[in-house]
């Protein structure tokens, strides 16, 4: 009994083993609700994140075993991944440009005209790009005539949302040498009005118009390229694929052009967009980069390919390169001739065996494919053409996709995609601000199933989710996916519809697998980038209409704030 006590006496004058100390982050954001969008899209409250990656995923307990600097009390907000927007235009601002989506009328539109008309001074051409008849009060196309009485001594280029189309003042259109007689150019429409002049309308083609537009250095287009890469952090994309690049201004050695081409107004290169990022990367979402195809003498001279670059700025796939035009021109190539339009099936820029040709040499020097395909007929084409390439040379993985699928192609061509591995990259947002465009010139089971999302899913092609800046917020994008309304409220087939997990799985998780980036960002897990929204609302219950009210209070890459509402 004795031996018992003294024993019990010397255990209790021994120290009390320490507590296990808090492991130490850098950021703690407690108090929320965390999508996580991982396999099976748990719902947690807590994050810790260290050396710009997420190191612990959890509950309210998590604040216990985590310490850090800076804790983010979220208030009950939800915290989600970044969005991965895997299509989308980086619109740079010309010294030349105004910014005709900002205006709500053809009036609004012509006082932007003529004060930059004014600041250039007469002669000089004034140009800009975003303008959509659907948002503006006289609910019409501008035209040659509203833009010779505002800028009669200026040369004057709008290209529409979409970039399929354009609008040219009389001036401009002589400096181009385009008059009432000028026959369409390959892949293109000259539109004339009633009286059968010429209406100022370009479809397609407004190359014809815009490479009279004087080029803009690099060192001009510098700061709105880096203005309009800031402004997606106030989107919550965190991630973007950017799907108009050349290799223009690369030595002619390397498969770049004599003088450098481009015209500083809607182009612009991975040159320039890779010194953007040399020095201001930390500061921007992360890029990967569509190189329009330069033809083949061109790319075997380019000594990179597909995943040249790193985590902040890579080469993604050889695209958009349009096979088919678009309904903004409307042009897209369909099957059935467009309602009201006998004869007409819209317009391809290319030959199958073109077309072949390209899918071809990309594949073989080492790129993915991501080939513009809007019409029907356009995407049974292409899928075609990816499945000569891989039926002749089968590949593991490429993860070739199609850009936009917008109609419902025939379901072979569906199951021809799944059994190949063919992706999609979507614009399910293009319901919602094309509506009128649809409804003008498609009909039947092919406007009902307009962009399409159930369908091809459900038939086992891997679909992701885009904007292709109509418009980039990818709240609207959302909104279409899972209520299919348009801008008015009219609503396309429901069968079309998916969830709202899955839309948001589609604009994060699957949009970043897209890039072979599943690893490494997309969802809230343990070792991915700390790539992160906080948003004011919560996505997965908040009546549907509020989706489109939806802001984005912080944006985090890396774990650093880029971004914040309040201004923090």
């Amino acid at each position: 009994m004795k031996t018992a006590r003294r024993l019990a006496l010397a255990l209790a004058a021994l120290p009390l083993p320490a507590l296990a100390a808090p492991a130490q982050a850098d950021l703690l954001f407690i108090n929320g609700k965390v999508l996580t969008v991982d396999k099976d899209f748990t719902i947690a409250t807590s994050v810790a994140v260290k050396d710009g990656k997420i190191a612990a995923v959890g509950g309210a307990d998590l604040a216990k075993d985590w310490q850090a600097p800076r804790t983010i009390d979220l208030k009950g907000r939800t915290l989600m991944p970044g969005f991965v927007d895997a299509h989308l235009h980086m619109k740079g601002l010309s010294h030349r440009s105004i910014e005709p989506e900002k205006a709500k009328s053809i009036t609004e539109l012509g006082a932007m005209v003529a004060a930059k008309a004014k600041e250039l001074g007469p002669g000089e051409w004034v140009a800009g790009s975003g303008w959509d008849e659907a948002l503006l009060a006289e609910k019409r196309n501008p035209t040659r005539a509203d833009l010779d009485k505002i800028a009669p001594d200026n040369p004057v280029v709008l290209v529409r949302a979409g970039a399929h189309s354009a609008v040219a003042n009389s001036l401009a259109l002589k400096i181009a040498g385009i008059t009432d007689k000028t026959p369409d150019p390959d892949g293109g429409l000259i539109e004339h009005g009633p009286d059968g002049q010429l209406n100022g309308m370009i479809r397609e083609r407004m190359d014809i118009v815009l490479k009279f537009v004087p080029a803009d250095s690099p060192a001009q287009m510098r700061p709105s390229y880096i203005r309009a890469l800031k402004d997606l952090l106030r989107l919550g994309i965190t991630s973007y694929m950017e799907a108009w690049t050349t290799i223009d201004d690369e030595p002619v050695e390397q498969g770049g052009l004599a003088g450098g081409g481009g015209n500083g107004v809607r182009g612009h290169t991975f040159k320039q967009l890779a010194a953007i990022y040399a020095d201001e990367g930390e500061n921007l979402p992360r890029g990967t980069l569509y190189i329009m195809y330069p033809g083949a003498e061109r790319l075997r001279k380019f000594p990179h390919h597909t995943g040249y670059g790193d985590d902040r700025l890579k080469l993604g796939p050889i695209g958009e390169s349009a096979y088919d035009g678009g309904f903004t021109g409307p042009t897209a190539r369909t099957s059935k001739d467009y309602k009201g339009q006998p004869g007409f099936r819209g317009t391809t820029f290319m030959s199958e065996a073109a077309l072949q040709e390209m899918v071809e040499t990309s594949a073989a020097l080492g790129w993915q494919l991501g080939i513009h395909a809007i019409g029907d007929e356009a995407i049974d084409t292409v899928a075609q053409a990816y499945h000569t390439a891989l039926a002749a040379k089968p590949k593991a993985d490429h993860r070739w996709f199609i850009s936009h699928f917008t109609m419902l192609p025939t379901e072979q061509t569906m199951k021809t995609m799944a059994a190949d591995g063919v992706w999609t990259t979507a614009q399910p947002n293009f319901t919602y601000n094309l509506e009128g465009r649809y409804l003008s010139v498609l009909d039947g089971e092919r406007l009902d199933h307009i962009n399409p999302m159930a369908t091809p899913i459900n038939l086992g092609v891997n679909v992701v989710m885009s904007s292709d800046n109509l418009p980039i917020g990818p709240m609207v994008g959302l909104y279409s996916a899972v209520t299919r309304k348009g801008m008015s409220g009219h609503q396309f087939a429901l069968s079309e519809a998916i969830t709202r997990e899955q839309a948001i799985r589609l604009y994060t998780a699957k949009a970043a697998a897209v890039a072979w980036d599943e690893a490494k960002k997309g969802t809230i897990e343990p070792g991915k980038f700390a790539d992160l929204i906080v948003l004011d609302k919560d996505p997965l219950t908040v009546p549907a209409e509020q989706l489109l009210q939806t802001q984005v209070d912080q944006t985090y890459v890396g774990g650093k704030l880029v971004w914040s509402r309040a201004g923090e």
